[in-house]
């Protein structure tokens, strides 16, 4: 039983490593250092790009509930992280360096997988195989997994907008409506007034604003405009653009606004919503001061920070299956970020569910899904269960988690708390056969 891996970054070894516990043998195939990409400058596998930070290690953050759901799977990933940590308050930093030399040790001593050396440029047509090239696949792998997905749910860059917690909205300011009421209340909206407009739109020319990588930068499409970008052509733009206030009226007035900002729901839960038209290059600092400016958010709390940046992923909800599956070539999984998740540690999980979701495909078994009440669940639910018109990676958080039933009304740092506790009780219920599997299967190697 034999599966290949096309790409070993975080998700590629990861699903390398989990496919050889499953009792398969792995063909993992790296270009480097045939071929670099404008991001990678090591040979060893597993680099670390732009940051050494694998985000916080509390449970009051998703991202911390995905890490320790990980580390009990036994994740290669967290064992490198573990192994190679350090001093970062409370989170989790790494030496890069020795992180990704420790993977490539455990990787190339694996007796279960090959690691070959070579730059693919076509999927197979035929045998088990793991996408897992990372967000800056080459061009021709890239058209040929078009090919397959379609090239209108193959993305290159990022145009991503903040999302905010629903509970962090002040609904005395903002108000459900559609313009002219039509389509149901379906956004929020947020009266700006002319005063409150021109110094936002002020605020917006003044921010810093991220500088882009040479290979980030890209003509930026009238759908995808930044935010800033759009107010520097003219002081009226934004007025007449996203933030366009005809059809509705405010009800506490009934007049119209100046302006008005809409957000749109984010996830079926409705605990997300997302700033519509609002993609940024401004730092994560400025947006947070300037989007507090706006009437409605003056304490929003944010899920997701803007930005756009080079990126290749898939519109996962109109392209793959519940197991990470492409629904036009089931013997092909993807793993990573091409996937549509964001995220050093995402692509990692991701990689991981791959690794045993093609391990069970390549034996004709079936394997549950992760309960979608953790945190490698509610990742799952979003790649699979996203709007498909609305679809953008994202980061773990606790928005993307089913509420909890709640008979008294808890305090945010106690229900994330709650959340967490709840992923690691009904974690080992979904892991706990498939380990099981595991050793049964080693016992009779």
């Amino acid at each position: 039983m034999e599966i290949s891996i096309i790409g070993a970054g975080l998700a590629g070894c990861e699903a390398a490593w989990q496919a050889a516990k499953e009792g398969c043998r792995v063909r993992l195939f790296e270009m480097k250092p045939l071929r670099f990409s404008p991001a990678h400058e090591s040979e060893n596998l597993a680099e670390l790009v732009c940051s050494n930070s694998l985000r916080g290690t509390g449970m009051n953050n998703a991202v911390g509930c995905l890490k320790e759901e990980m580390r009990r799977i036994g994740s290669l990933f967290i064992e490198a992280a573990d192994a190679t940590a350090v001093p970062a308050g409370g989170a989790l930093a790494v030496d890069r360096d020795e992180f990704s030399r420790y993977i490539s040790d455990r990787i190339t001593a694996a007796p279960n997988i090959e690691l070959i050396r070579e730059e693919i440029h076509r999927l197979p047509t035929e045998g088990t195989t793991i996408l897992a090239s990372g967000p800056l696949t080459s061009d021709p792998l890239s058209a040929d997994l078009a090919r397959l997905v379609g090239s209108e749910h193959l993305y290159f860059y990022d145009a991503i907008a903040p999302i905010v917690e629903a509970d962090s909205i002040d609904y005395d300011i903002a108000w459900r409506a559609s313009r002219y009421d039509k389509g149901g209340a379906d956004y929020l909206n947020c009266p700006l007034s002319r005063e409150e407009y021109d110094i936002f739109v002020q605020a917006l020319l003044d921010a810093d604003k991220l500088a882009g990588r040479e290979f980030e930068k890209l003509v930026h499409f009238e759908g995808c405009m930044p935010i800033e970008e759009m107010a520097a052509r003219g002081p009226q733009t934004l007025a007449f653009g996203p933030m366009k206030p005809v059809g509705l009226p405010d009800p506490r007035t009934g007049k119209t606004p100046y302006a008005v900002i809409q957000l749109r729901q984010d996830n079926r839960h409705a605990t997300l919503f997302n700033l519509v038209g609002f993609q940024t290059r401004l730092t994560h600092p400025e947006q947070q001061r300037i989007f507090r400016t706006i009437p409605g958010l003056q304490n929003a709390r944010f899920a997701r920070l803007g930005s756009m940046h080079r990126n290749t992923f898939i519109n996962a909800p109109s392209s793959l299956t519940p197991n990470l599956q492409l629904q036009r070539a089931e013997h092909i999984f993807l793993g990573g970020q091409i996937s549509g998740v964001e995220g050093y540690v995402e692509s990692a999980a991701c990689g991981l569910l791959a690794g045993i979701f093609a391990s069970y495909h390549l034996r004709g078994e079936q394997v549950p899904q992760p309960p979608s009440v953790t945190a490698l669940g509610a990742l799952m639910t979003h790649l699979t269960e996203a709007d498909p018109e609305n679809f953008q990676p994202m980061n773990v958080n606790y928005g993307l988690f089913p509420p909890l039933q709640l008979e008294r009304k808890m305090k945010r740092a106690d229900r994330r708390l709650a959340m967490a506790q709840r992923a690691l009780e009904a974690l080992p219920g979904w892991w706990k056969p498939i380990n099981d599997r595991r050793e049964e299967r080693h016992s009779h190697d």
